[in-house]
This record gives C-alpha cells, structure tokens and sequence, in this order.
C-alpha cells in the first residue's frame, strides 16, 4: 500500500482520538448532564484546555477533506508519487504533535506546526500538478 494511504488512515485514527480528547475535555467542564440532554439553549461557555481543544479540532475539521481528497485524487489519478507520501507525513506528524501544542497553550510553536502541517498538504496538492 503506498505511503500516503497509510498517513491517510492515520490521520483518519487521530482525527477520532482527538474527537474523543476534546469530548472528555468538555465533559469534565459541562458534565454528562449537558452531554446527554437535548441542548436546548444556549452550549456551555468553554475555557482552558477545553477551548483550546475544541479549536485544534475545528481546525483539522477545516483541512481534513482537503487532505482527503488530494491524497485519493494523487492515488485514482494515477499521480501518486514519493512527494505525496512525504507531503502525507509531513502533515500527519504536524497534526499529532498541533495537539498538543495547542492544548498547552504554545502559542507560536503552534502556529509553526500548522504551517509545517500547510506544507505537506501542499506536497500533496503539488504532487496532483
């Protein structure tokens, strides 16, 4: 299987791991009684790790299906290269370690990692040309 399918699947795993994160974080702030209720009203006003984890995961929700679809299209296309494979790591490893950096609060060293994560996806994109 090629290299970029396999950082695809990954990301796919961590994008799921990083829903649950940001669940159990806001969980410990709303309760289960929020959770399980209908959500009528207004949602709870998150703070700390919470908000910062609901923000990295609106974040992956933005590029996500760009990065899905660049790596499928570069595989049906026939376009598939070592650049694509590269471009596909590059930003998985960016995205796991964006995490983290973003739940501790690293500021600039999150937005680097974001910007290192843009350039495999632009790997990608450029592998597609």
């Amino acid at each position: 299987m090629p290299l970029g399918l396999v950082w695809l699947g990954w990301t796919l795993v961590l994008a799921f791991v990083q829903l649950f994160l940001t669940a159990a974080a806001c969980r410990q702030q709303d309760g289960l009684q929020w959770a399980s209720s209908n959500r009528d009203g207004e949602p709870p006003r998150y703070t700390g790790m919470a908000a910062r984890l609901k923000r990295a995961q609106a974040n992956l929700a933005e590029t996500l299906p760009i990065f899905i679809g660049a790596v499928l299209l570069s595989w049906v296309s026939g376009r598939y290269s070592p650049l694509t494979g590269w471009g596909a790591g590059i930003y998985f490893l960016m995205r796991a370690i964006y995490i983290p950096a973003y739940a501790l609060g690293w500021g600039a060293i999150r937005s680097l990692i974001w910007g290192i994560s843009m350039a495999g996806l632009m790997l990608v994109l450029i592998s597609l040309l």
